[in-house]
Formats: C-alpha cells, sequence, structure tokens
C-alpha cells in the first residue's frame, strides 16, 4: 500500500504560476531521460530536438466551456454555478445539468436563480451525495446553455488561480485554451494544461519533422483538481471522466510503430490506458467511454512511450499517474519524482495548471 504522505511535497506559493507565459513556447521545460535517470532544462520551445520522425503525439483536443455563471436568487442573494455536464435525465422540459452551486447549503431541491443579464433560470431539482446538484435550466432567450455560457460565462479557473477582478476575463478565456481545442468538444471544466504551450508554428516545426498529430478527447472534470484525502493511495476513490478516440489515433497505439507515442498530457494517457485495458486491437469505428482507470505504481503502460506533462500539486491523482510513469512496473517512480521535484522548486519552475512542463521520455 502506498501511503498519500509520500506524495506530499513542499510548494512555495510563489510558485504556483497565476499568469500565463508571455508566449506559450515560451515556458520552461524540464526533460526527464528514464534510461540515463538524467534531467535536462530547456524552453519548449525546444521540444522538437526531442522528437523523431515516425513519432506521434497523441493530444487532448477538449474544448473548455466559460461553464462558471454568475446568478441571482428572487431574494437577491448571489448564486455561482459551476457547469459540469449536460446529463441525459428525464424531469419535464428545458436541459438539466450537472453543477456545483454556492451557496451550496441554501440552495437544496427547490431552489431557484436566474443568470445575472436574467436570460437563464435554473431550479435545483436533486442533490447528489458528491455534492453537486442537478439543475433544469430554461432560457428565456431560445439560446441552449452552452450558448449562454460562451457569451456570458467565465472560464472556470483552477481555485489556485486567483483574480482579484475581471480584467484579465478575455486573456483567460484565450490562454485558458489549447490552439487545437475542438469548439464541437466544449464540454471540459479544465484545460488539458499540457497542451497549452503549443503555438501553430510549433506544431508546424514538429509535423515538419515527420510527427504524425492525432486527436482524442477527454472531457477533464472536475476531480482533477481533488487531491487524495484517504489515508493510501489504493484507497481513493477516482471520478470518472467521457472519453472518445477516433479510429486513426487508435490506429496508432498499435503494430506496426514506426515510433515513439507520446502522450500530451495525463488526460491523454488515461484515455488511452483505459481503452487499451479492453481492447486489444483497433475497432474500425470512435470509442466512446468513462476513463474509471486509476493509475498509480506499480502500474505498467500498454500505450504510452514518452508522457509531456505540467507539475502537478501534493497528493494529487496526477502526481501518482506521473510517478507510475517514471517508473513504470515499481514504486521506484514515487521517490524520484519528489527529487525531480525539488529540482525544480530549487530552480524556480513555474508550477501547475499556468506553469512550465516536463518531458519524460
Amino acid at each position: 500500500m502506498i501511503s498519500t504522505d509520500r506524495l506530499d511535497y513542499r510548494l512555495p506559493a510563489e510558485l504556483i504560476a497565476q499568469f500565463p507565459a508571455e508566449r506559450r513556447d515560451g515556458s520552461r521545460l524540464l526533460v526527464v531521460d528514464r534510461q540515463s535517470r538524467t534531467l535536462s532544462h530547456r524552453m519548449f520551445s525546444d521540444l522538437p530536438e526531442y522528437l523523431q520522425p515516425g513519432d506521434v503525439l497523441l493530444r487532448n483536443n477538449a474544448s473548455v466551456l466559460p461553464a462558471r455563471l454568475h446568478a441571482r436568487r428572487p431574494t437577491g442573494g448571489s448564486v455561482e454555478c459551476l457547469l459540469l455536464r449536460k446529463t441525459t435525465s428525464a424531469h419535464g422540459t428545458g436541459e438539466i445539468w450537472q453543477c456545483l452551486v454556492k451557496p451550496g447549503r441554501r440552495l437544496s431541491a427547490g431552489a431557484v436563480f436566474r443568470t445575472e443579464d436574467e436570460s437563464l433560470s435554473g431550479e435545483v431539482i436533486a442533490s447528489m451525495e458528491d455534492g453537486t446538484v442537478h439543475v433544469r435550466f430554461t432560457a428565456r432567450t431560445g439560446e441552449t446553455v452552452a450558448e449562454v455560457a460562451n457569451r456570458a460565462g467565465d472560464i472556470p479557473l483552477p481555485p489556485y488561480i486567483e483574480r482579484a477582478d475581471d480584467s484579465r476575463r478575455e486573456e483567460d478565456r484565450g490562454r485558458y485554451q489549447t490552439v487545437y481545442a475542438d469548439p464541437a468538444r466544449q464540454f471540459a471544466v479544465a484545460a488539458p494544461t499540457a497542451g497549452l504551450h503549443f503555438t501553430p508554428g510549433l506544431l508546424g516545426l514538429i509535423r515538419g519533422k515527420g510527427v504524425r498529430i492525432e486527436d482524442l478527447t477527454l472531457h477533464v472534470g472536475l476531480g482533477t483538481f481533488r487531491p487524495i484525502s484517504t489515508d493510501t493511495v489504493e484507497a481513493h476513490r477516482i471520478h470518472s471522466e467521457l472519453y472518445e478516440i477516433p479510429d486513426t489515433a487508435q490506429r496508432a497505439l498499435f503494430p506496426p510503430l514506426t515510433g515513439r507515442r507520446i502522450a500530451v498530457g495525463t488526460t491523454s494517457v488515461r484515455a488511452i490506458e483505459d481503452f487499451l485495458s479492453t481492447h486489444g486491437e483497433p475497432l474500425g469505428r470512435p470509442y466512446v467511454a468513462e476513463a474509471a482507470v486509476f493509475i498509480h505504481p506499480p502500474r505498467t503502460f500498454r500505450g504510452v512511450d514518452a508522457l509531456i506533462t505540467n507539475f502537478h500539486q501534493p497528493r494529487s491523482t496526477l502526481l501518482c499517474l506521473v510517478a507510475a510513469f517514471l517508473a513504470p512496473g515499481s514504486f521506484d517512480g514515487i521517490d524520484w519524482l519528489l527529487e525531480i521535484y525539488a529540482e525544480a522548486v530549487s530552480r524556480r519552475y513555474r508550477f501547475l495548471s499556468y506553469g512550465d512542463s516536463m518531458l519524460i521520455q
């Protein structure tokens, strides 16, 4: 069993990036060579130097919905509603969404509220055991809930990114989104942050080297921010997230392989490994499922040979995944990861969503 305390480390508050780098590919890149156990300190714009013809980049093209809505109750009290996902529940007319609402204690079943521009009304119809609620929305303007969110909502930045006002609202809308995010897949409540460093120019250089790029989709959920609260890692109940892997991306995972399968982000790893846990060949059609796999040491990996990832929070499931990838099949990756993170702290790398990046190869 792995004690959750082993996943703790000292993260100075000033190293938690509050703003993105001036240029997307201007962030730093810590390169970890697993065979030689060496570290190299580079810039993300140097990434093409580490890629070879025949490699394939597998990236998450999920788009972040501006899912944070500001509303008011009939009494005038303020409400903050975070849209998590549209459900298929049948409760009459309107759209039903799973949400997080504040103040949660005062918004039980039957509570109603309306967005500040009065274009969207919501009624809480059920409270769930995980602290979320189901809300039935009705739009006065005939818009969908997603259309209202895109017009009036805020990007749901992680809680460790603080904003005193909305002066950076438009910047966050642009930068907390990958340049290859697909608007048709706009359901994520968090960005696949390893992809935030890519620019169109950098992607062009990568393709020019003969590297294949394949898209998959995993709708990043709120659980990605929840720390492990159990005493042991194995006792933690992992969240599930909807994903889709197209046929072309599936075929990139199986022989004949011409190079390495390089996952952009832990979300891509999660989708790939969940798919390969039950499938031994391409299906010839897109595959849609819920990823409920919990990746932690001493797991081995079926479909990922290298990983691009950001620096993650202490005691998190993402830290578990990276530790497992550093030393597949053993528990050695935990201590090694803590050594790597200590080096990153000493060199003042920027951490978490808007922070710097790692390439583990």
